[in-house]
């Protein structure tokens, strides 16, 4: 995976698929990504034809990316459109939705894109809850649709899975309290429009990288080299055992000590 890499199609599709392989994602599987194109693009990739390549690999799978726009929907500008609210999430996953996507989840602040055969049971239900990655958020549906998580130019900073977890075990910790949850009024595609309420998280110092270093320790995460790209990829399930069985003995164990690997968020 390290020769020069020459951008066209062909190539495109040859280092897509050897990477898949490697990383032993099913074709018939769920496969979420958060990426960042940038090293891809300087070696020549074009999101558009990685994109073609993942979704003819994934077509009896279901091929998820995050849309999340936390950023620009808030209580300054409280509503949320499926189709017309763009995603903060980097450029393959902004065109995923816009050019690929059959589904995205109705939440304000951290939707799901995604087609495929589950992509609606998937993503069907995410506005039901007041927390962003709930039980029946994509992020909560992942380990129960035998899911696998890709890294593609990330790190583990970005998996929002574990802020799945959190919610789960210690939700008092992570988000703000109940009664500062906030309205956001979410129109789908069909134009339906529904009130949707949502918790916050707060900003604290994390450490998500030490769960990526428990998991490898029993050799459950693949890692591949694509260009100068590292890319991961573990299967959801096996990441939420882990941070599960950490914050039951820890409930704040996400939480980044002095002298840790962390950031903000």
């Amino acid at each position: 995976m390290n020769a020069k890499y020459i951008g066209d199609d062909a190539n495109t599709k040859k280092a897509i698929v050897r990477l898949l392989e490697a990383l032993e994602i099913p074709r018939n599987g769920v496969l979420l990504i958060h990426s960042s194109f940038k090293g891809l693009s300087r070696a020549g990739f074009r999101a558009e034809t990685v994109l073609k390549v993942l979704t003819n690999y994934l077509e009896p799978g279901t091929l998820l990316m995050p849309s999340m726009s936390w950023r620009s929907v808030n209580l300054e500008s409280p509503f949320f459109d499926e189709l017309s609210t763009p995603s903060i999430t980097g450029v393959l996953s902004e065109v995923f939705r816009t050019q690929f996507a059959t589904h995205r989840s109705l939440h304000p602040t951290h939707s799901v894109s995604g087609r495929g055969n589950l992509a609606d049971s998937i993503l069907s239900t995410h506005f039901l809850d007041d927390t962003p990655c709930s039980e029946r958020s994509p992020w909560g549906l992942l380990d129960d649709n035998d899911a696998y998580i890709m890294l593609l130019g990330v790190e583990m900073d970005s998996c929002t899975l574990v802020h799945h977890v959190e919610e789960t075990m210690a939700p008092n910790l992570y988000l703000h309290p109940t009664e500062m949850r906030q309205r956001y009024l979410c129109r789908d595609r069909h134009d339906r429009e529904i009130e949707v309420y949502t918790r916050r998280h707060l900003r604290l110092n994390r450490n998500f990288w030490q769960f990526e270093d428990r998991l490898a320790e029993s050799g459950k995460v693949g890692r591949q080299l694509i260009e100068d790209v590292w890319v991961r990829a573990f299967n959801a399930k096996d990441m939420v055992d882990v941070i599960t069985k950490h914050l039951q003995a820890f409930p704040d164990g996400t939480m980044a000590r002095p002298g840790e690997r962390s950031k903000l968020m």
